[in-house]
């Protein structure tokens, strides 16, 4: 463990056990945190509730940066100076601002997964791919992964590699870069009818299901599509998985609460 955190502390305060010695990182300037999350700095688009960058999303704090300088354009391609960068956002926001597990606001930060992970001293998830490996282990064997996504082109065997996805041919993709409505995120429009991006996101869903009847589950890649996924799951009738699936479970993983009821 980095000497700069020997004082992280895991805990929880009750009526009952409030008078305990707390022990601060040094330097360490706010606190809780549980979940810090970096985004593109150069985005343009409508951010309703739901999506990972949207605060009213949560019950519970989470810490927001933006990575200097990053736009689509670099991440999409994995640009492999993007990497420092989240290294070193990443220890600031440990150091001065206590996060317990980094995730980020788009998939293709998954590019840079392994090697974030391994620099950083607390569980880090950077996309919501990470989840595949454990759908893959709750749906029937043989069953595939429906995976919608916002560019299926920036979907790469390195990117899969990189979020411990060893069978491409696990997963059926269906892309909604073109989408009339869903497109304004990736052109900076700054607008969308949410309704309509609704729409699409529900049909591109429908069409998974249509072109393979063996899919055991959906997961949503972009930042952009938790807004939907309840009517994607109306739709489908299948378990949907996010990046807010994944916030909520790093959030459960490093903030314990003891119990408390009859027994």
């Amino acid at each position: 463990m980095d000497k700069r955190l020997k004082n992280r502390q895991f805990g929880y305060l009750t009526p009952e056990n409030n008078s305990v010695v707390i022990n601060m990182q040094d330097h360490q300037q706010i606190s809780g945190y549980s979940v810090g999350i970096i985004y593109i700095e150069d985005v343009f688009y409508p951010m309703v509730p739901g999506n990972v960058v949207n605060a009213y999303t949560y019950d519970f704090p989470v810490r927001m940066r933006g990575v200097p300088n990053l736009d689509i354009d670099r991440l999409f391609r994995a640009d492999p100076t993007i990497g420092d960068d989240i290294i070193a956002l990443g220890k600031h926001m440990i150091e001065k601002e206590g996060i317990r597990a980094l995730c980020s606001a788009c998939g293709f930060f998954g590019n840079f997964h392994k090697q974030v992970s391994a620099a950083l001293d607390i569980p880090v998830a950077l996309s919501s791919l990470v989840q595949i490996p454990w759908i893959k282990a709750i749906i029937k064997p043989g069953q595939k992964i429906g995976v919608l996504t916002a560019d299926a082109s920036s979907l790469t065997d390195k990117l899969l590699e990189n979020c411990f996805i060893d069978d491409p041919n696990l997963l059926v993709v269906k892309d909604l870069r073109h989408g009339e409505e869903f497109s304004a995120i990736l052109e900076y429009r700054g607008q969308f009818d949410n309704g309509k991006v609704r729409e699409e996101v529900v049909s591109a869903a429908l069409e998974l299901l249509e072109g393979d009847d063996d899919i055991g589950a959906i997961l949503l890649e972009c930042s952009d599509m938790p807004p939907y996924a309840y009517a994607v799951q109306q739709a489908t009738q299948l378990p949907v998985f996010d990046f807010i699936t994944l916030i909520k479970w790093l959030h459960n993983g490093t903030t314990q609460k003891p119990y408390y009821g009859h027994i």
